[in-house]
């Protein structure tokens, strides 16, 4: 009862007309952003996360979640009418969406996964009203051990799951935590990695850094890629599913709502595992399985439901525990850091209005996104078909722009174009950024929550095993690693490739 009079106040809340335009525009950019292939929500939020340092953090975080769920709704435009998923999670809608398509049903199959997304992303934010709430409470019983033990965890499971190799991901964690360390020491205020540079004494700032891992390499990697887009040419017609599309395609829906929201909640579970795991999942329940990949609606309409449900689980780690589960759920909690927020347990205390405020706003947001798209599909195929070197351009010229000023400082732009470059680089050899980002953003809170537990057991590292939640949170990391000597991914086999 408690939580539905929160829900009814966060409404309240989210439809005050200032957080009402964010959400508008967060939903609207995510749409944009997974309609153009190669910019995603990463993308998106790091370029507009300097933007967001002059409004309401309420406000600034109803429209960066906006851009997060609503890029699941516009990646479906271009795996069906294009073929190429402009946002990785749309990946599989390619397989069973552009046949459809070239079967003259793109419209079912545009309409289907519209409806898909809005019953997925509505639906289990209830799970994330249940769910996130108890577990802010029993995060609040974690001292600075367990929050150390419970980091160092969701690092590692990060690691493990990195779609490459082991040690790559290691060596990009690490990379992370160092650049974290860059600056004035906590405690004693001595500087370090500063190397002299006055502006480094402040950190590497995080901004900067998603601008250029993932808005100026993303341009640099496409455009070297140059491949063409073609727009199935076909009059969209019969968005509206027919009565046996939806008795195909309900329970494919309510599964995989089921299962991405489960699976989102893991740090390191992108958003583009459930899609899979959905597909695969239905074709297996199929009585017609060889039919998946012709033009099967249950094939649009489980993986769109999927992605969309994962990308509210995201949400339960990151709003109750204070632990990002991906990339863009890092930025945004670096970005509560900088609006003054304290992300996890304390949020929900300490600033109510602001978690149920952002919680009412996904129940409008989707609402919107159902609104949006259905009409706006005719615009999105002319947006497709705008050339990639002026787009590129712009986009580069916001990254410029935005760097530059957060702090009105041309180093915080050096800073960008060499993590640009270093992005490039890391995408061409096959190295992820995800870890590299959640250590950059964990790595000030584990080096706060492993120095307030050094004082509390007087230099002695017993405290991290002497109590439960922090030994089971430590093992657990501990067979995560080495786990990974007994599967395929041999962190030695790993190396010897590197080598090579």
């Amino acid at each position: 009862m408690e939580s539905l009079q929160n829900l009814v106040m966060g409404l309240g809340t989210a439809l005050h007309p200032v957080n009402l335009f964010y959400c508008f525009i967060g939903v609207l950019i995510g749409t944009l952003t997974g309609v153009l292939p190669g910019i995603g929500p990463v993308g998106a939020i790091s370029l507009l996360l300097p933007v967001t340092f002059h409004v309401p953090p309420l406000s600034a975080f109803i429209m960066l979640a906006g851009i997060m769920y609503g890029a699941q709704y516009g990646g479906s435009t271009t795996s069906i009418l294009v073929n190429i998923p402009g946002e990785a999670s749309s990946v599989i809608t390619c397989m069973d969406g552009y046949a459809m398509a070239r079967k003259g049903r793109a419209g079912p199959a545009l309409g289907m996964a519209a409806f898909a997304s809005f019953i997925a992303g509505t639906g289990t934010l209830f799970a994330l009203v249940l769910v996130a709430p108890p577990l802010a409470e029993f995060g609040l019983r974690f001292g600075p051990p367990e929050y150390f033990s419970l980091m160092v965890c969701g690092l590692t499971i990060v690691v493990y799951l990195a779609r490459g190799s082991i040690a790559k991901a290691l060596m990009m964690m690490s990379f992370g935590l160092i650049l974290a360390a860059v600056g004035l020491d906590p405690i004693s205020s001595h500087p370090r990695f500063t190397y002299g540079v006055l502006a480094l004494r402040d950190g590497v700032g995080l901004p900067q850094v998603v601008i250029g891992l993932f808005g100026v390499s993303e341009v640099l990697i496409t455009v070297e890629r140059s491949f063409s887009r073609v727009v199935f040419e076909t009059k969209i017609k019969g968005l509206l599913p027919t009565l046996q599309d939806w008795k195909d395609s309900i329970l494919p829906v309510l599964r995989a709502s089921f299962l991405g929201f489960f699976m989102g909640i893991i740090p390191g579970i992108s958003v583009v595992i459930p899609t899979f795991v959905s597909y695969s999942l239905e074709k297996k329940l199929s009585r017609f399985p060889e039919k998946f990949g012709t033009g099967v609606i249950a094939g649009v309409a489980g993986p769109e439901a999927a992605n969309n449900a994962a990308a509210s689980g995201t949400l339960v780690p990151l709003l109750s525990l204070g632990i990002p589960a991906g990339a863009s759920s890092a930025i945004v909690l670096g970005a509560l850091m900088i609006y003054g927020l304290n992300p996890g347990p304390l949020l929900i205390k300490e600033s109510p209005q602001v978690f149920w405020g952002v919680i009412g706003s996904m129940y409008i947001g989707n609402v919107m996104l159902l609104l949006l798209n259905l009409p706006l599909i005719g615009i999105w195929v002319k947006v497709l078909k705008i050339p990639y070197g002026i787009l590129f351009s712009l986009i580069i010229l916001f990254c410029l722009i935005g760097s530059y000023t957060i702090n009105n400082s041309l180093t915080d732009m050096y800073i960008m174009i060499i993590f640009g470059v270093m992005g490039y680089l890391m995408k061409k050899f096959d190295y992820e950024a995800t870890p590299l980002i959640l250590a950059l953003v964990l790595g000030p809170m584990i080096e706060n929550a492993l120095a307030r537990s050094m004082i509390i057991s007087r230099g002695s590292f017993l405290v991290f095993f002497q109590r439960p939640i922090s030994a089971i949170f430590l093992g657990m990391a501990l067979l995560i690693l080495l786990s990974s000597f007994l599967s395929k991914k041999k962190l030695g086999e790993d190396i010897l490739n590197m080598e090579e």
